[in-house]
């Protein structure tokens, strides 16, 4: 634990105050109260400078799997940092780029190149590029451009202007339209709230029949790709129907559009599984990769594509047909060289498995003490990815009030439990509290995590 600021230190919050832009937040509460500064993390902890410990359950962003305070990740940069700090991908490579780029389609199982960036939306502006360079290179003759990518309503692709587009949550929007055209969306596979006590395959090929029918309406020849997240994550936690992927799989075959996957959030354990698709078992072209790629360590981020889809990049030199986009930073000496530790640390302590283990069991105590909660209508994820969607009531599935649901965080922060919820997304339906804690957590922290998130709940003022 941290002794308090020394007196030297303690205009940090004055400083914070004048200088600090934070991220989705309003900073005129600042003026009373002054945001938390964190100094230090070890394992699911982080501690503040006045020395008060707090149990991280959304992993910083979603993204240090591995937990805070590995010693060898930092040991790894500082000796990558000596022997080669930086150097671009362009016409050379090395050794920890290399590498790790190899690692991650030994790990996918596929033949195919990696692309590096440093965050998840570049990832996405990488990948949107590349599949209307790929139609471009791959058109008949006389065939008009395929340029439209279709993504899903409550998914989040990123936050730079392509990225933003392919967004579907009307906050995140919100004054900085008109965005960059061509970019579409259709409802997710969203079951508990529109299911409508059909079964779900039915309602599964409804939601198939609604993207094929988009394709149709717009024309297949002008559609480049369609994006999904495998899981919908800060949309609401909302996993697939069964059968879904496997449908859109279809869809995309038989049209000849591109599937990209979205596993900024999905993937590396997070799900239980190394990478978020392999519970259903349909492959993309392309894959997308950030976050818990370096466990949140340093910036870095991939876009991983098949074979084939490289291969229409491929031409003499002088040719136009080579992908013409660069990244200053992606894919540093530094970044790769964290990113090829962390996966080794999820290899060699079966972090997956503990995800899958431990999800089971948070979910599992989260179901058998709140389903039967007037306001709970819904407990859902896959290994350490949950999201609880509470309601007015369970008939009519009306969002509960975003100020009472806001209660809930704030409850757990007093208990120093950091939890977050689905905010600045859809007007209305903020209303889904989430839990993504480090994989390294144990049994004893799952159960105060639960006691604590429950508690909340049922301290929830009545609506």
């Amino acid at each position: 634990m941290f002794a308090s600021l020394s007196p030297e230190k303690t205009d940090l919050s004055k400083m914070d105050a004048a200088s600090l832009w934070h991220s989705l937040v309003q900073h005129k509460p600042f003026s009373q109260k002054p945001p938390k500064c964190m100094a230090r993390g070890v394992g699911c902890h982080v501690t503040d400078t006045e020395g008060v410990e707090y149990f991280d359950g959304v992993s910083g962003l979603w993204c240090v799997n591995v937990g805070y305070g590995r010693q060898e990740l930092a040991e790894v940069a500082y000796g990558q940092m000596v022997d080669l700090a930086y150097f671009p991908l362009t016409s050379m490579g090395h050794e920890p780029g290399i590498r790790l780029a190899h690692k991650l389609l030994e790990l996918l199982g596929y033949e195919g190149k990696v692309f590096f960036s440093t965050s998840g939306s570049e990832a996405n502006e990488t990948a949107f590029k590349i599949a209307r360079q790929y139609h471009a290179q791959t058109a008949t003759a006389g065939s008009g451009p395929r340029y439209k990518i279709i993504s899903r309503y409550r998914g989040y692709h990123g936050h730079t202007m392509g990225a933003l587009s392919a967004t579907a949550q009307a906050e995140r929007k919100l004054k900085y339209e008109p965005l960059v055209p061509g970019f579409l969306h259709v409802s997710p596979p969203y079951y508990y709230r529109f299911g409508d006590g059909q079964p779900e395959d039915v309602y599964n090929a409804a939601c198939l029949r609604e993207l094929e029918q988009t394709i149709r309406y717009e024309g297949a020849e002008s559609v480049a790709a369609v994006i999904v997240e495998p899981i919908i994550s800060g949309g609401g936690v909302i996993p697939p129907t069964e059968g879904y992927l496997r449908g859109v799989r279809e869809i995309c075959d038989r049209t000849g559009i591109l599937l990209i996957y979205d596993e900024v959030v999905n993937g590396f354990g997070r799900t239980g599984k190394m990478f978020g698709y392999q519970h259903w078992g349909v492959e993309p072209d392309i894959i997308n990769f950030a976050k818990g790629l370096t466990s949140g360590y340093m910036p870095l981020s991939a876009t991983v594509v098949k074979q084939h889809v490289f291969a229409a990049f491929l031409d003499e030199p002088g040719t136009d047909s080579h992908f013409r986009h660069i990244t200053t930073y992606g894919g540093s000496p530094v970044c790769t060289a964290v990113g090829l530790r962390s996966i080794e640390i999820l290899e060699r302590e079966n972090l997956c498995e503990r995800a899958a283990e431990m999800g089971e069991y948070l979910l599992d105590k989260l179901q058998q003490r709140l389903l039967d909660h007037p306001n709970v209508g819904d407990i859902r994820g896959q290994g350490l990815l949950l999201g609880i969607e509470l309601v007015k009531d369970k008939a009519s599935k009306t969002p509960l009030e975003s100020d009472i649901v806001a209660s809930v965080p704030r409850y757990c922060m007093d208990k120093q439990i950091i939890i977050g919820r689905n905010t600045n997304t859809i007007p209305g339906f903020t209303n889904v509290l989430i839990m993504a804690p480090p994989l390294v957590i144990s049994r004893e922290e799952a159960d105060q995590l639960a006691d604590t998130v429950c508690e909340a709940v049922f301290a929830m003022p009545s609506s």
